[in-house]
């Protein structure tokens, strides 16, 4: 059985779109679940989107979240080179075998001449196909034209051999598609360099691709692809559509439209493995209830079958449970580790930040939610004195001032603050002594300590981050506003 080998060959245009990313997962899962080659190729042939750092970013994030592939630009390999403007002569060589072939001709229309196409086509309600008078010039005398100093580019030639063209989809089944409906598109453009129709053909060929996993907005012109593979006598490879990324139900995910990008997601503190967990998710469906999958789960569990046919809509709110999980999953210690980045700038008070990570750990989803968690730290926030007053906690004013003055009992009586234990302990014997109800005591003690509604950890936890002096002068702050309010 031949080897599985499978390739993902981005443009180095910018930031790695969630889409893309997918794709280059599929690509991996495919060939490592049957012991194949993954090969990275990088297509830079349209020269005027480039950004420069982008192939970093392409390794960057590969690496990044454990896609490693056996051959690429920066790892060599026996079908190299593999970035695509390195091999112009193979390109043109091949170009030139076609035309021979008959499968493409030389084109010498002006933009002109497509232009009065085109307008033709719109003044009589009809879509635009081009169709090229450069048909009728033999190899000769096209060859001819181009040694004259004609500029000119190489077309496909699409034969009309039947109404119908038909292949094989692994997710979609037996495709069938109208020749009508096939362009004869530019396959070396008139500055040398190759088309994506063209170049992918010859180099998914060359280095012996056998499953080619792309969007399923392929479907459509793959025939053309395969006119091209039929032209050469070559063995044409397995085809795998994937469904689109959804930002919704009527819009597809698109960094072009705004959507989040891996780098962004990354940046708000979504972990790598949480976000190419969820990703697998997106159109790929296990045969067990298990969401949570290791990369090496995945390359067992994953199969061809089981992708869907239907478009997946990127639910955020479920990415950033999944990042949730991650982060609960790990030891505190790594947990901590991953949080100093975003401690640098939040937290500038002299604190113990293990203790801080314990309490956030429970809690946070994104890493980015961090510096809002932990403001209060700092700063102590301008808080309305009614925040005491909780219903659910039965707190009234005579109840809190008695918390608060207590809870000042136990910080002046605790010498040594650097016993979290021994704090934590005499407050939880607060309510029992004084015959009060847990949320009676803790609710007041939290209040004053933090001045927010909602914060990681409580009563226990938030004094001995604070320190004993900045708790007791907040507890006194407290304690002032309560008896400076007087209820209407």
């Amino acid at each position: 059985m031949k080897k599985i080998r499978t390739r993902f060959a981005p443009s180095p245009t910018g930031y790695m779109h969630i889409g893309n990313l997918r794709t280059a997962l599929y690509e991996y899962l495919v060939a490592k679940g049957s012991g194949g080659d993954f090969v990275l190729r990088i297509e830079d042939t349209d020269q005027s989107r480039l950004v420069e750092g982008a192939v970093d970013i392409i390794y960057d994030t590969l690496n990044s979240v454990g896609l490693n592939y056996d051959e690429g630009p920066d790892k060599g390999g026996k079908f190299g080179p593999y970035v695509q403007s390195e091999r112009l002569p193979i390109y043109k060589e091949y170009a030139e075998k076609l035309i021979e072939l008959g499968g493409a001709h030389y084109c010498f229309c002006s933009e002109d001449d497509i232009q009065a196409q085109r307008d033709e086509a719109e003044r009589a309600g009809t879509p635009f196909k081009f169709r090229d008078p450069c048909h009728g010039i033999t190899l000769a005398e096209g060859r001819a034209s181009i040694q004259s100093g004609q500029v000119y580019v190489v077309r496909q030639t699409i034969k009309l051999e039947g109404d119908k063209t038909t292949y094989r989809d692994e997710v979609y089944g037996d495709i069938e598609v109208d020749r009508d409906i096939l362009d004869e598109s530019i396959l070396m453009k008139s500055d040398g360099y190759p088309t994506y129709n063209f170049c992918n053909v010859i180099d998914d060929h060359l280095m012996e691709i056998t499953h080619v996993v792309r969007g399923n907005e392929y479907l459509s012109s793959t025939p053309k692809y395969n006119m091209i593979y039929d032209s050469f006598g070559w063995d044409r490879p397995s085809y795998i559509h994937l469904p689109p990324v959804m930002k919704d139900e009527q819009h597809k995910l698109s960094k072009r439209n705004g959507d989040a990008s891996f780098q962004d997601l990354v940046v708000k503190g979504y972990l790598g493995a949480a976000i190419l967990n969820y990703i697998a998710l997106l159109g790929w469906s296990p045969e067990t209830e298990q969401e949570i999958y290791t990369l090496e789960e995945l390359t067992k569990a994953f199969h061809i079958s089981r992708i869907s046919k239907s478009p997946a809509i990127f639910d955020i709110e479920k990415l950033k449970w999944m990042n949730g999980m991650y982060l609960r999953a790990m030891s505190v210690a790594e947990f901590n580790q991953l949080c100093l980045p975003y401690y640098k700038n939040a937290i500038r008070r002299n604190c113990d930040l293990m203790e801080v990570s314990k309490i956030l750990q429970p809690r946070v989803n994104i890493l980015g939610e961090i510096p809002e968690m932990v403001d209060f730290i700092d700063v102590m926030p301008d808080y309305d004195v009614t925040m005491f007053f909780h219903k659910k906690m039965k707190t009234d004013k005579e109840i809190c001032l008695r918390a608060l003055h207590a809870s000042l009992e136990v910080y002046e009586a605790i010498s040594d603050w650097t016993s979290v234990l021994e704090l934590q302990e005499r407050l939880s014997k607060l309510p029992e002594v004084m015959e009060m109800k847990n949320g009676q005591v803790y609710w007041p003690i939290r209040t004053a300590v933090t001045g927010k509604q909602f914060t990681p950890g409580g009563a226990l936890e938030i004094p001995y981050i604070l320190g004993k002096e900045e708790t007791i002068r907040r507890t006194n702050i407290a304690i002032a506003k309560l008896e400076a309010y007087q209820p209407i």
